[in-house]
């Protein structure tokens, strides 16, 4: 698993999308690419809001994704454009401090945050030139991961460019630590799977330390991914680090309240390990030790002895300083419970009982209910749409990516695949103009796909 991304010498004439991005270059140009870099989106299978809190995912790699045509040139300035023309180009100096604008994210931002990563991992003090056309098959800020696929793909381009070599794992942990620099808080799911990627199989990724097992998916369903077309971009607003921030402490409540080093405690699987204790015996001490009533800032401070100074520093993110109540009982609820759950779907996929899909679906229905009610990352629009795939015919369905719009994945009969897009284009999309103007990409089956590669045209 922790080798290199695979260089592959590609016949164009096979591959519309490289074609037409090589054609894209050479009229932005005036030259051909040297190379092509790809990074896969992910459809999460169930595994929501755990993984910064310590805890394993259960992702696997799509078709859509990002590509990016690129040539390499010595003017140490790196030219930016995008097949979208809504995504306007973009130039910086390869020689000067790259700076990412955390105010009102551009495209080019995230494209960033992926050169900052390798310059700053190899202390390069200047970079190559390159010229770079992206193209993007992702429908943006839907929950499949369109922003990390965009950093994953830059931090590949700019190793290949500068002649440099990272593992798989090396990249997934450089990727998910300089997207940290647009002001997502995240833990490390989307990269990892984006580079880690098997073409049929999903994956359970494990961090500290990073590592990805197969899980074969049962057969007899598939996965159908569904937008509820509203848009949620993480790094634009503060509902994901709140929740970031809500975790962080109830893990310092918990671990205060049993004696633990509770100051250097920061993720509540940390919690967990500290006390050697099961799932179960945590979600038994969330409800012993925590009330379901948001807390005050001011309680909090009480029950940990720090000052509303401390508490603005030390817990609080730049973008959540505003924030004066924190739902713990019910954050710490949802990671122990969704823990859990993926444990419980990697076990069934592993023996593969006769009952297997429905068990697998009400894992997942399980989930979406805590994203729901717990986690509070669903939105009305979410939660009418699962509605929708269950009654049309989904074993499970739920929520997947950060939430609050964005996408929902369905397991679906394999016999029952047609009439369930039917249902869901009818009852979901035709009606709304809007939504059936965007049917097209926001409706479609998934298998597991393969992670980021190098292209060469042979």
């Amino acid at each position: 698993m922790d080798s290199n991304p695979p260089h592959l010498k590609t016949n164009f004439a096979d591959n519309d999308r490289l074609q037409m991005l090589k054609n894209a270059f050479e009229k932005k140009y005036g030259k051909s690419p040297k190379f092509y870099a790809h990074a896969p989106g992910r459809v999460n299978l169930i595994g929501e809001h755990v993984d910064y809190c310590g805890y394993s995912v259960l992702p696997m790699a799509i078709e859509q994704s990002i590509l990016a045509a690129v040539s390499v040139n010595d003017s140490e300035t790196i030219e930016l454009a995008n097949t979208n023309p809504q995504y306007k180009d973009f130039r910086v100096s390869g020689t000067e401090e790259i700076d990412i604008g955390k105010d009102n994210p551009q495209w080019h931002n995230y494209f960033l945050c992926g050169v900052k990563g390798i310059q700053e991992n190899f202390s390069l003090p200047s970079l190559v030139g390159m010229q770079c056309v992206v193209d993007g098959t992702i429908p943006a800020s839907s929950g499949l991961s369109s922003s990390s696929a965009l950093v994953c793909c830059a931090g590949l381009v700019t190793m290949e460019a500068n002649e440099k070599s990272l593992s798989k794992v090396a990249l997934a942990e450089i990727c998910a630590k300089c997207e940290r620099y647009i002001g997502t808080e995240g833990g490390g799911m989307d990269q990892s799977i984006s580079f880690l990627a098997e073409k049929g199989t999903a994956k359970l990724i494990e961090f500290n330390p990073l590592r990805a097992t197969d899980v074969q998916l049962p057969s007899g369903a598939v996965f159908v991914i569904s937008n509820c077309c509203v848009e949620m971009n993480k790094a634009a607003s503060s509902h994901f680090n709140i929740r970031v921030v809500e975790c962080r402490i109830a893990t310092k409540m918990l671990a205060k309240v049993k004696g633990l080093e509770w100051k250097r405690l920061v993720k509540l699987a940390q919690v967990q390990t500290e006390l050697g204790a099961s799932l179960e015996e945590m979600l038994s001490l969330v409800e012993e030790v925590l009330h379901s009533d948001a807390y005050s800032r001011a309680e909090i401070c009480q029950a940990l002895g720090i000052t509303p100074e401390q508490f603005s520093t030390d817990l609080l993110s730049s973008n959540t300083q505003h924030v004066t109540h924190f739902k713990l009982y019910q954050r710490a609820r949802h990671v122990y419970g969704e823990a859990s759950r993926v444990l419980c779907f990697k076990s069934v996929c592993d023996s593969q009982p006769a009952d297997s899909i429905p068990l697998l679906g009400d894992l997942m229905k399980e989930s979406h209910a805590s994203c729901r009610d717990l986690y509070e990352c669903s939105c009305p629009e979410l939660d009418q749409l699962v509605d929708i795939c269950s009654k049309a015919g989904a074993v499970g369905s739920r929520l997947t990516g950060a939430g609050w719009g964005g996408c929902a994945v369905s397991m679906v009969p394999s016999d029952k695949v047609e009439s369930f897009i039917r249902t869901v284009r009818e009852t979901f999309y035709a009606p709304e103009p809007r939504r059936a103007a965007m049917e097209k990409q926001s409706l479609f089956v998934s298998k597991p796909g393969g992670g980021a590669t190098i292209f060469i045209e042979e």
